[in-house]
């Protein structure tokens, strides 16, 4: 049997309202357009999440609200704001479906995605993990508890830019 990760860092947020705080940032406008595309990918690919697993941040919600996705679970996690690899790596191993989407930050997420995977993408942007980057991943296990480092098979790495052009 086999799992997937769908793996996508936050679209772009507003710097716009230095009083808000980090966690309360919303998208600015490149952001609002980078999700949708990420999504029209993602569909085009028949990539579709069963369960999101996101930050609870006010980027990483607006970013799952303007995918237009839908899952039958979705969780914010205050665990997963600005969690490092091994925290990403203990929310994923409780999940329950088949295809899972993970909304993150950095710089975790990159890190989480280099570790994650047996061999990285031939792309000059997968290290450093843009904003809304999304990488779709492929693991041979029965059970997401079962999922180890370096154990993923990528299937599709896309940045906005790549998709917006």
């Amino acid at each position: 049997m086999t799992r997937t990760l769908i793996l996508t860092r936050h679209a772009k947020s507003s710097w716009d309202s230095p009083a808000l705080s980090d966690h309360d940032r919303p998208l600015n406008k490149r952001g609002r357009k980078s999700a949708p595309a990420i999504a029209a990918w993602l569909r085009e690919n028949g990539w579709l999440p069963d369960e999101v697993l996101s930050s609870s941040s006010a980027r990483t919600r607006e970013t799952w609200e303007r995918m237009g996705l839908q899952a039958g679970k979705v969780c914010f996690h205050r665990t997963l704001y600005h969690a490092d690899p091994a925290d990403m790596l203990i929310e994923l191993s409780g999940a329950t479906e088949q295809t899972v989407l993970m909304l993150g930050h950095n710089p975790g997420i990159a890190v989480f995605a280099s570790q994650i995977v047996q061999k990285p993408p031939e792309h000059a942007r997968f290290y450093d993990y843009p904003t809304c980057a999304t990488t779709v991943i492929r693991f041979d296990i029965e059970k997401w508890a079962d999922i180890t480092w370096h154990s993923g098979d990528v299937l599709g790495f896309v940045i906005p830019r790549e998709l917006l052009e």
